[in-house]
């Protein structure tokens, strides 16, 4: 099994991590940093995949939901 929210917080060590699902479908992740201030949500979106590469290229995460939200945007 993958430990989605790690692999994550290595590249987002500030972020607010969460993940269910094990990369086969239905699988999501909720990010919230501050890093994503300022940003679309497409950037948000590839910067998190970015972090999720690998995985995907290994075949070890199939299908990802991608919430990425600021502080302000994660409270509500």
């Amino acid at each position: 099994m993958i430990d989605i929210a790690a692999l994550v917080r290595e590249h987002f060590e500030d972020a607010e991590v969460s993940a269910s699902g094990d990369g086969s479908a239905g699988t999501e992740v909720r990010v919230v940093s501050e890093r994503f201030q300022g940003l679309s949500k497409v950037k948000r979106t590839q910067m998190v995949y970015r972090a999720l590469s690998q995985a995907i290229r290994e075949g070890r995460l199939h299908s990802v939901s991608i919430q990425a939200l600021t502080p302000d945007e994660g409270t509500t």
